[in-house]
């Protein structure tokens, strides 16, 4: 492997005259640990977090030859405002460890590894900056297709402590649960697994109308939230409901294969399958061959990314941390390459008249429509298909699905 195939083309970077305040807006409000410093488009330099942090304390030199002033917070104070105003040229390291897009990828490991850094830029013949390499893209690449169900697991459960928060359950279960009980009864519905069933709500909607449920997800925090709401109900509903975590494809294998219907809901689809590009042939699998249903809520993908230029969502809240007054929480998407998106959420606090940033997380998900979907589901013996269309908060399956109003495009599948 080269190091082209593991690098990251979008890159953070600095001129010589950017001011370190803005270096440090930039390492410390992205979550990076450097960033290259750019003359015209060669690469000039580079600016670590520690080469940042280090001018803010006195070295012990600095401290022998001058002990009051250095102990002096006032004197400190006033030091660090004038490092702040300094070029990055100023406090930037020269002559950085560079490689190119064709160096192998394990050489460009070795060098890192020797140098003791965690980025590098990769440049090309006239040392333009073409990408940069961390060592996380290094890990990414070699490692493969063997972490995808970890990095799922991770950002689901980042997601878990707030997303009961983030959904007004009230209103979607008002205008979800009894239009998808009327569906099944029509279709004598009574054994349902929900896939990702995430903090359970859809699970116990369920079986409060007297579906036998089984709930599978990998988020070991949403399993631990949704089994907590289980502790609460009555016995009579409790007995009505099955969670596990887990590996999607090592829980399928285990379950029975009596099945009336299976649901995936909340955008469930297009996340489970970038890690489980099978879990639709599994799922029919232990569906019953004949007069089974599937139910599914997605995203409206070409809404989102033609009319919302990718923008998603944003909640404000209240506050959980002491400090802060309110939180809000943006949802967006990023166009991936191979009919990939990204997901990304970030949290901002409101402190003291301004806005803070919190923290953020992302996962890939499939890019997912109406065309992509008919396929996979015929692929399956799925071939009655309809198509509906609800604005947030809406009866799922009442009104037609329109590309660019949509806000969920939901799908009845039969076979």
């Amino acid at each position: 492997m080269r190091v082209s195939d593991a690098m990251s083309k979008q890159v953070e970077y600095v001129n010589m005259n950017t001011s370190v305040k803005n270096v440090c807006r930039l390492i410390f409000g992205r979550g990076i640990n450097g960033v290259p410093v750019l003359e015209n488009k060669k690469v000039v330099g580079f600016i670590t977090e520690r080469d940042v942090v280090s001018r803010f304390y006195p070295s012990i030199q600095e401290y022998v030859e001058d002990p009051v002033n250095m102990a002096d917070f006032e004197t400190m104070e006033g030091k660090a405002a004038e490092i702040l105003r300094l070029p990055a040229e100023k406090i930037m390291s020269k002559n950085p460890i560079t490689v190119s897009s064709d160096t192998p990828l394990l050489r460009a490991q070795s060098l890192m590894f020797v140098h003791k850094i965690g980025r590098m830029p990769v440049v090309d013949k006239e040392g333009n900056l073409v990408g940069i390499l961390s060592k996380g893209d290094i890990f990414k690449s070699i490692i493969g297709k063997r972490i995808p169900f970890e990095e799922e697991e991770e950002f689901y459960n980042w997601l878990a402590k707030d997303y009961d928060r983030l959904n007004e359950w009230d209103k979607r279960l008002k205008g979800e649960i009894p239009h998808i009980v009327k569906i099944f009864k029509k279709e004598k519905v009574k054994s349902v697994v929900d896939v990702a069933f995430s903090t359970g709500e859809h699970s116990i909607a369920l079986a409060r109308n007297g579906f036998k449920v089984f709930g599978i997800d990998t988020s070991t925090t949403m399993y631990r939230l949704a089994k907590k709401k289980l502790e609460k109900l009555p016995k009579s509903v409790r007995e009505k409901i099955e969670l596990i975590t887990g590996n999607y494809e090592e829980i399928v294998q285990k379950l029975p294969t009596d099945f009336d219907a299976a649901i995936f809901m909340g955008n469930a689809l297009p996340h489970v399958l970038y890690t489980n590009s099978e879990i639709l042939k599994s799922i029919s699998k232990i569906l019953k061959p004949k007069g089974s249903v599937m139910i599914f809520q997605m995203i409206n993908f070409e809404k989102i990314l033609k009319a919302n230029l990718g923008f998603r969502d944003y909640k404000l809240l209240e506050s959980k941390d002491p400090h802060g007054e309110k939180q809000i929480y943006f949802g967006f998407y990023t166009k991936e390459k191979n009919n990939l998106l990204t997901i990304t959420r970030t949290v901002f606090d409101y402190e003291s008249g301004k806005w803070v940033f919190r923290r953020i997380n992302s996962t890939p998900v499939f890019n997912i429509g109406r065309k992509e979907i008919s396929v996979l589901l015929k692929k399956v013996g799925f071939k009655k298909i309809s198509f509906f269309g609800n604005r947030f908060y809406g009866n799922i399956f009442e009104r037609e699905f329109k590309p660019l109003e949509s806000d969920w495009l939901n799908v009845v599948a039969k076979r």
